[in-house]
């Protein structure tokens, strides 16, 4: 029984074809890499199968070239029945996780495939959900969803880190990009089974930050009743994770720098050494060049940090605007706000996700989640629509909460109400079931509020013609 509908393969192996056609409905060949090209961007296959003779740096650079061209790139899988041409590492560097090497490994196409068929599941509407959440098993392992060019920068960098010696690790990107979950990527990949260990480093004074980093000897200071143990000794041979480096006091990154050099370190008020055998991560959401030229961070800890830096770029980018659905479904499919209540709410309707796309997210996927679990709470049928996503919750003396349909000065909520009902029905050439689920509302609903604005067809309309836009207006246009 097929798993998926489409499979490309860019081999001009026969048995390879034919280990497509098990788990595929419908597999489109090409014999190599310039063919491909045009067979993926027409077929929009769910997996591209690779012959192992293939470099991995022409794949990633296919694969890349597909990326600019449509918002869906298929899970990329190599498959060899000879000894691999090229090593794990090369294809871990081109972020090329699913290699089927030799024929006793072929089975685990039929692996692939279900959580290929899962992943779109989970996606919520079927339409326009196409694409799994994760680029590879990597970034499966640490929830980091995303399929655009950003996401499939950043993960490459972190293949290279964390296959490398590189220590320490420098992560760059504003607040709520992701930079802990990237740190938990490099740990899992090079220290598995050892301790991660966090800490803020804009949450505790400078004293503290001490006592926790080093930890202490029993009468170093006053409250010192008894030896504390550090998070340095406490992350072993894992990771410890430094958030917001940026925040450290100087007289604190002078002590952290030489940790960093020598590799050793002494608890507050004691005389051993102690080794450092941690992988050291540290994020910054600030500009650090901009931080050593004000002289809020020492610039030698600033040279030692950065080595091979893992920047996270922001939700707003061009690069990776198109991940917000993705992770709106993905928020969605995932969240446990609303308990085990029946009333479970399972997509999100196009105009919703639309409206998502438009809005800039200056707390990037952190602000996301929030605004994804509020719609839960607030949506009262099983599909989030506009008037679920409220951007900004009022506070204090505020008129009320600004939804995506209410952030136009002067535009009232009625007006709002039936530009949006008439551009639906605009949409979908007055089919009212087709436009009830895009407003996320119910068909009786719609007739109530159609005869409520008294909203009518145009005699174009009428004519099954070109469909005007709605009623010209003096106000705004509504965003969303």
């Amino acid at each position: 029984m097929s798993i998926l509908r489409r499979i490309a393969v860019i081999s001009r192996n026969t048995h390879i074809h034919s280990l497509a056609q098990e788990v595929a409905q419908e597999v489109f060949v090409a014999d190599d890499l310039a063919e491909a090209s045009d067979i993926v961007k027409a077929a929009m296959p769910d997996i591209a199968l690779f012959d192992g003779s293939v470099s991995p740096s022409h794949i990633r650079r296919f694969l890349d070239r597909i990326h600019r061209q449509m918002n869906r790139v298929p899970t990329a899988v190599v498959v060899s029945f000879d000894p691999p041409s090229f090593s794990d590492r090369e294809y871990d560097q081109s972020g090329i996780a699913h290699r089927l090497i030799g024929q006793d490994n072929h089975r685990r196409l039929h692996d692939i495939a279900a959580g290929v068929r899962d992943a779109e599941r989970g996606n919520g509407e079927n339409e326009g959900a196409q694409a799994p959440y994760f680029i590879d098993d990597r970034a499966a392992a640490v929830s980091m969803v995303g399929q655009s060019k950003a996401v499939c920068d950043a993960l490459r960098m972190i293949h290279l880190v964390a296959d490398s010696q590189c220590n320490p690790v420098l992560l760059l990107g504003e607040t709520g990009t992701g930079k802990e979950v990237a740190a938990q990527a490099v740990h899992k990949a090079r220290h598995p089974h050892a301790p991660f260990v966090a800490v803020n480093c804009a949450a505790l004074t400078s004293t503290l930050l001490e006592s926790e980093l080093f930890g202490h000897v029993k009468g170093a200071f006053t409250s010192a009743d008894r030896d504390k143990t550090g998070l340095l000794e406490q992350a072993g041979s894992g990771t410890l994770f430094l958030d917001e480096i940026s925040e450290m006091p100087l007289e604190l990154q002078a002590k952290l720098l030489r940790v960093l050099q020598e590799r050793t370190f002494r608890r507050v008020g004691g005389v051993k050494d102690l080794t450092c055998e941690a992988t050291i991560i540290a994020s910054s959401n600030r500009n650090l060049k901009k931080e050593v030229r004000e002289h809020r961070f020492r610039q030698d800890l600033y040279y030692r940090l950065n080595i091979c830096p893992i920047v996270l770029t922001p939700l707003r980018s061009p690069d990776r605007r198109e991940d917000i659905p993705l992770l709106a479904r993905y928020f969605l499919a995932h969240s446990n706000i609303r308990g085990g209540r029946p009333d479970k709410v399972t997509a999100i309707t196009r105009l919703a996700l639309e409206s998502l796309s438009q809005h800039d997210w200056p707390g990037n996927v952190r602000e996301l989640r929030n605004v994804i679990e509020r719609a839960i709470l607030l949506e009262r049928t099983d599909k989030i629509g506009l008037s679920s996503i409220v951007i900004e919750p009022s506070e204090g003396d505020e008129s009320g909460p600004s939804s995506v349909g209410e952030r136009i000065q002067g535009f009232s909520l009625e007006k709002a109400e039936r530009e949006l009902i008439a551009r639906a029905l605009h949409k979908t050439g007055w089919q009212k079931t087709q436009a009830a689920s895009l407003l996320g509302i119910t068909r009786a609903t719609l007739y109530a509020k159609v005869k409520q604005y008294n909203i009518q067809k145009t005699s174009s309309q009428q004519n099954n013609t070109d469909l005007p836009a709605p009623e010209p207006s003096t106000e705004p246009a509504l965003v969303g």
